[in-house]
């Protein structure tokens, strides 16, 4: 009886436990609709990973951040127009794409409809067109 009564002692303590963690207060969600402050920079960061060729960009424009309806909420959005060059350095044309904000940070850049960015208020974006990687651009 007393190993039965001791496994459930240490039984009901882990239980606390991992109730105790579970409900940490510590990690609220954060805003979701925090105004992005470094909006361009992370544009930037996300071309460059997903552009075939994300050096010689033409006719970069970036919007200034709006909150829009996302699906049944609302987020901070930016569009980005761009005439990028594929892998055999052509330009393809220019594309719209729309970046959604989560917490003032990029958590999706997707290419756009019109009805998303047709009418977006677009302002040159030289630091995208400026960009190279290493240490210079062809």
């Amino acid at each position: 009886m007393g190993r039965t009564a001791a496994r459930a002692c240490l039984l009901s303590v882990l239980v606390m436990v991992l109730a105790a963690c579970s409900s940490d207060k510590s990690t609220k969600e954060p805003d979701p609709n925090i105004l992005p402050t470094n909006y361009k920079q992370e544009v930037i960061d996300t071309l460059s990973r997903v552009l075939d060729d994300p050096t010689n960009v033409r006719d970069a424009f970036i919007s200034e951040p709006v909150l829009r309806p996302a699906g049944k909420e609302e987020r901070y959005t930016v569009c980005v127009r761009a005439n990028a060059r594929n892998l055999s350095r052509h330009y393809t044309g220019a594309k719209d794409r729309i970046g959604y904000f989560y917490g003032g940070h990029l958590n999706q850049l997707v290419e756009a409809t019109k009805e998303q960015c047709g009418n977006a208020p677009y302002k040159p974006f030289p630091e995208l067109e400026n960009l190279c990687l290493g240490t210079k651009c062809e």
